[in-house]
């Protein structure tokens, strides 16, 4: 392999993986907070407010040279940023008050496979027979975790992993509406003005159930958790993974992202101390090998 490529391979591998590992970090963050006294409101309010800057840079520098955008792809921007950065965020940080972050990470893991679900009811795509077993590998991973921890909380973690599946599947519909939007919108414009949007919608909410001054008022742990969680939890994987993929591809990507729930496990033990039992950790092994068989399966096709 000339020097070049490897260049470009090494280094797309480490941003990969940089990026799966920060994104992974968001929950045990919003754990962290959780423990001060903030709610999932607060929390994610502050977290767009740091990350939304970033997100107007991003979209001012991919529409440079860019065709203004239709209004019917504006409409398209708008619902997509709805479901796949505000309402899937919302729910996965209510979620995170009931459940472990090693749990939440498994079930977020699914969103993969529930695009294949997605896929077959809206446009009759049937499975593979790869993507079968991958399904059933994958869920069967997340019952494992699931019935360990229900028999710990109960109530709380059936309440938990229904509101984070329900994310993970509103951040479904985000990929899977996204596919046709990123041909003609662009994938950085895309994702910068999605985010914008869910930026936007997360503080308005804030704005509505609560008092500004309320926001002024937070301990101060609450406010460098936020200030991490903005930058190196929310913008950094956004950027690290995009370039990334460009450089290796997306198939090799979504392999090195298996990090991502292996990190959030690592993490919730050494700094919320959360139980790791035999159960969780085959429910973990589970779903990545599921999460491989999809990639795998859609790398086959193309």
């Amino acid at each position: 392999m000339p020097t070049t490529s490897r260049r470009l391979l090494g280094s797309g591998l480490l941003l990969a993986a940089v990026g799966a590992i920060a994104a992974s970090g968001k929950a045990v963050i919003v754990k962290l907070a959780y423990r001060h006294g903030a709610d999932a409101t607060t929390l994610l309010a502050l977290r767009m407010l740091v990350a939304l800057p970033f997100f107007v840079a991003m979209g001012a520098w991919a529409a440079r040279r860019a065709q203004p955008l239709s209004r019917g792809d504006l409409w398209r921007v708008a619902v997509l940023g709805f479901s796949g950065y505000y309402l899937s965020s919302y729910l996965d940080f209510l979620g995170l008050q009931y459940i472990s972050a090693t749990l939440e990470r498994l079930i977020l893991y699914l969103s993969p496979t529930l695009v294949v679900l997605i896929a077959l009811v809206v446009l009759r795509q049937r499975p593979t027979r790869l993507q079968v077993a991958a399904l059933l590998v994958s869920y069967l991973g997340v019952l494992l975790a699931f019935g360990h921890d229900i028999q710990l909380e109960g109530r709380r973690t059936l309440i938990g992993s229904a509101l984070v599946f329900a994310s993970a599947l509103s951040y479904a519909v985000y990929l899977f509406g996204s596919g046709q939007a990123v041909a003609r919108i662009g994938a950085v414009r895309l994702t910068a003005y999605a985010s914008t949007v869910a930026c936007a919608l997360c503080i308005g909410q804030y704005l509505l159930l609560q008092p500004l001054a309320a926001l002024g008022q937070q301990p101060a742990p609450v406010y460098w958790l936020s200030l991490l969680n903005g930058t190196v939890c929310t913008v950094l994987p956004v950027l690290a993974i995009m370039v990334g993929v460009k450089r290796i591809g997306s198939s090799l990507a979504a392999q090195v992202s298996m990090l991502g729930p292996v990190s959030t496990i690592v993490l919730s033990v050494w700094l919320l101390d959360e139980p790791m039992g035999p159960w969780q950790s085959a429910g973990t092994v589970l779903v990545l090998l599921g999460v491989l068989l999809v990639g795998s399966g859609v790398a086959r096709k193309r």
